[in-house]
């Protein structure tokens, strides 16, 4: 059981995925890495989420960044988004993660900001 799911949309995402893991094999805590699509397999992410019991999730996303938001639609557990700067200096995929709609709350990290997002993850867990 890890204590946290990172999934990326991407394997470009792969840069801002090894600060998380990089934070996070410091903090000890567990993490299970995927990469899965909101758009390219929807299906396999939703398996994947229900499956899985880690306590929280980081969503790593640029361009549309649906990611983290799906994520949160199918989880109750605490989702953080990374918007990555694929595009537009990732500020389209900063909004898109930081306006989510009331009822699916996601916790939005800046651009490109992996190790934060994994010392978010580790505060919610109350891992030092």
């Amino acid at each position: 059981m890890p204590d946290i799911a990172v999934i990326s949309g991407s394997k470009s995402d792969q840069a801002i995925v090894d600060k998380i893991i990089s934070r996070l094999k410091e903090g000890k805590a567990s993490y299970q890495h995927v990469i899965l699509s909101a758009h390219r397999n929807p299906k396999d992410l939703e398996e994947f989420i229900a499956k899985i019991d880690a306590k929280v999730f980081i969503g790593v996303a640029g361009l549309s960044a649906a990611l983290p938001g799906y994520i949160a639609s199918r989880t109750s557990r605490p989702v953080i988004g990374v918007p990555v700067s694929a595009k537009l200096g990732g500020i389209d995929a900063l909004l898109s993660i930081a306006q989510m709609p009331p009822g699916v709350p996601v916790a939005c990290v800046g651009i490109d900001a992996g190790e934060n997002a994994a010392l978010l993850a580790l505060r919610i867990l109350d891992i030092r």
